[in-house]
């Protein structure tokens, strides 16, 4: 009875239990507004209301909750009614389910688990230490803010996936006793897990990883152009990479590996289907753009396949530009023609750096000499691989930089087999030195080609018809000169020229298009650069030519992306004045339109009724000074005012014009299946290679400079040096020099 409690101190308030009619006049007790709550959730309730939004399910009929359940932890459940009608809570983070009768099984069972439930995110921190760390300030060298974290297990695993990813390195790499001395250190509560679970985490990161790209490709990808190649592994399986570039919508060039995956084939249709199931998995094979691709004859199937596509997913002039040559491999042709005049005087140069690198002793003596001649030159001598002609300009760059010490060695003539027949080989002579020191000069003009070429992280479709037309004018140069060797040897090279670029219907029309549609040079730069290349009448036959292509495409763009611009009135029906229907207005109309007429400019597309197109506008408009250099930067800022050419824009300049991008993956191929690691599945190796290929686009750390690292190693040399004190390496002199 109420005057039977004890005195309660804070707010009070009167509860009255629930009674049958026919029992006692109920009670009256003064509670706390804690123990009102409580005591509030025990109310039998009568009646249920069902769930208006959520769907029931067999053995599951979802309740609305009333406004009596106001407990902090019942927001983590749903009520629900069983078979047997029993209330019942269902866990909204594990699925599991309480008897939630509050008469008769209580709340203690719910608020219990709600504090202790794995998987709700607020438990997460409960239990663990907060550390303090200085986390770096990204853009701000040496600055960093105290922030504390959670030492999480998951999170240690998962870092260690990624560097085992990033970094190349084995899965084994996490029994070596050096790991395990590091982790025992860092974090001595880690328990490090096995090679078979670390090979799992890392899968399970590219699976993360392939989502979000998906994701990005479905949201902020106009169209795709790819390239692609095979490469054969230390395993004798033959593997496929296609690589995806495009531009997303905040005008960025991204580039990524879509597959590295095997394939049995080498023949055209072969790859061109797995191309097909390649792209239709990412959701891309509708907005593929272009394929850039080496000479093979394969390809040439491949992207006709590909092009027989073109009625179903609507690619853009029915596929008709989609192959796309890579530049790199025709440079390639071109100067492999090139030295074939040089080789004698080549393969001697290689047997004297041969030679001198056959044995520390000599490689000793070598610098010996090389520091009496005080030359200043760091370089080391490197040796070419034969069958890659950059290489060998190495080779030849650095040993031209040594030809006097290579004259005071005592090389022997030696002999040898080739090709069943024995030849003599001899060390270089004064006039071989000569023919190097021009080839030289030659071949670097080409090698620094090739690097400019080479780069997938920046637009290079808009330097691709500059590249065509310097090289063009190089061989014109040197077909010209006095020296019979070096004439024959540019007329060969300008004959595979011709080849493939002397004509312009052997050329992909869309690499006139990168000129144009770069506001640094538009339809003026690209006819300065025809002039370069070809007599006046010639020069002004092909700018015609390139001007109507790129109206006709404008034109297509304008079809897919403005289908509701309105047209202007056919000439011959808007000359004469209307007298009625429209008043003023049609009269201003009529007149407006043949205005517009009256001033069409130049190429007008006078066959869709447009008369001042924003390509004219585009092409008459003159780049300020104070507007972005940055190609892509213009292009955003821009956008606004040439909504479909900016469209146009972000499709071409997006184009590769080399396969550098997918031949670099083999290279991390080789890394990855070496013979340490040959027993690696194919389905790993596409998840090492893909995942490590995001993760790097995602940090983009920028390469690795070679003459830095020479340097890095030199000042290294000297520190080792003070720091052994005495100790000296000790060479042996061969006798033979």
């Amino acid at each position: 009875m109420a005057s039977s409690q004890p005195r309660r101190s804070g707010k009070r308030r009167c509860v009255i239990s629930e009674q049958h009619e026919s029992e006692a006049p109920p009670t009256v007790d003064l509670l706390d507004e804690e123990e009102s709550e409580e005591m509030n959730e025990t109310v039998t309730q009568k009646s249920y209301i069902p769930h208006p939004t959520k769907k029931s399910r067999p053995g599951r009929r979802y309740l609305l909750k009333t406004s009596r359940l106001r407990a902090p932890y019942w927001v983590d459940y749903e009520l629900f009614l069983d078979d047997a009608d029993h209330v019942r809570a269902e866990c909204q983070h594990c699925d599991s389910t309480f008897a939630a009768d509050t008469v008769i099984n209580g709340t203690k069972n719910l608020k219990k688990h709600s504090s202790t439930c794995e998987k709700n995110p607020n438990n997460l921190s409960k239990g663990k230490q907060a550390q303090l760390v200085l986390e770096p300030i990204d853009g701000q060298e040496g600055e960093a803010r105290l922030k504390n974290r959670i030492v999480s297990h998951d999170d240690i695993r998962d870092s260690i996936a990624y560097m085992l990813v990033l970094d190349e390195l084995a899965f084994r790499h996490v029994d070596k006793p050096g790991f395990k001395y590091f982790m025992s250190v860092v974090c001595p509560t880690f328990h490090i897990p096995s090679r078979w679970t670390i090979a799992s985490d890392c899968f399970k990161l590219y699976l993360r990883k392939k989502d979000i790209l998906k994701d990005l490709l479905r949201s902020s990808c106009q169209r795709v152009s790819i390239t692609t190649d095979t490469w054969t592994s230390i395993q004798k399986i033959n593997y496929m990479c296609v690589t995806a570039h495009f531009i997303d919508d905040n005008w960025t060039l991204q580039k990524r590996i879509l597959n590295f995956c095997p394939i049995t084939s080498h023949k055209g249709e072969a790859i061109g289907r797995a191309l097909e199931d390649c792209l239709d998995s990412w959701g891309v094979l509708e907005k593929l753009f272009t394929v850039t691709v080496d000479n093979a004859s394969s390809n040439d199937l491949a992207c006709a396949y590909m092009r027989s596509l073109a009625p179903e997913k609507g690619y853009v002039s029915d596929g008709k530009y989609m192959h796309m040559r890579c530049i790199a491999h025709i440079i390639n042709l071109i100067v492999w023609d090139g030295l074939k005049e040089h080789v004698k005087c080549i393969d001697k140069v290689r047997y004297a750096v041969k030679f001198v690198r056959g044995s520390p002793a000599r490689l000793h003596l070598f610098r010996e000499q090389v520091d009496k001649c005080k030359i200043t030159c760091k370089l080391s001598l490197s040796l070419d691989v034969p069958t890659r002609w950059n290489s060998t300009y190495i080779m030849l760059n650095t040993a031209l930089q040594y030809k006097t010490v290579f004259g005071r060695l005592k090389i022997p003539v030696e002999t040898q087999e080739s090709g069943g027949t024995r030849i003599t080989i001899s060390p270089p002579s004064l006039e071989d030195w000569d023919k190097i020191e021009k080839l030289v000069v030659f071949l670097k003009e080409f090698y620094d080609l090739t690097n400019r070429i080479s780069g997938s992280l920046y637009v290079t479709s808009n330097s691709l018809f500059f590249h065509i037309s310097h090289t063009c004018g190089l061989l014109n140069q040197w077909m010209a000169s006095k020296d019979p060797a070096f004439k024959k040897m540019a007329k060969d090279m300008k004959d595979k020229y011709n080849k493939y670029w002397g004509n312009i219907d052997k050329m992909n029309m869309l690499i006139y298009m990168g000129v144009i549609l770069d506001p640094n040079f538009k339809f003026l730069g690209l006819q300065l650069a025809l002039h370069g290349m070809y007599e006046k009448d010639d020069a002004e036959v092909l700018a015609r030519k390139i001007k109507q292509f790129a109206y006709d495409f404008f034109s297509e763009y304008r079809r897919i992306y403005a289908p509701v611009t309105p047209h202007s009135e056919d000439p011959d029906m808007s000359t004469s004045i209307p007298t009625s229907g429209g008043g003023s207005l049609a009269l201003m109309k009529s007149i407006s339109e043949q205005v517009k007429i009256k001033m069409r400019g130049f190429g007008g597309d006078s066959s869709t009724g447009f008369v001042r197109t924003e390509f004219d506008r585009y092409l008459d408009e003159q780049k300020g000074e104070d507007e972005p250099s940055n190609i892509l930067d213009w292009w955003k800022l821009n956008e606004p005012r040439f909504p479909v050419l900016a469209r146009m824009a972000r499709d071409v300049l997006a184009m590769p014009i080399s396969t550098v991008a997918s031949e670099s993956a083999f290279s991390a191929g080789g890394r990855t299946l070496d013979r340490f690691r040959s027993s690696l599945t194919p389905k790993t190796v596409q998840g090492l290679i893909c995942a490590q290929d995001w993760i790097r686009a995602e940090i983009r750390k920028s390469n690795v400079d070679v003459e830095e690292s020479l340097e890095d190693l030199e000042k290294l040399e000297i520190d080792t040096e003070k720091l052994s004190g005495e100790d000296r390496l000790i060479f042996v002199t061969d006798p033979m020099i």
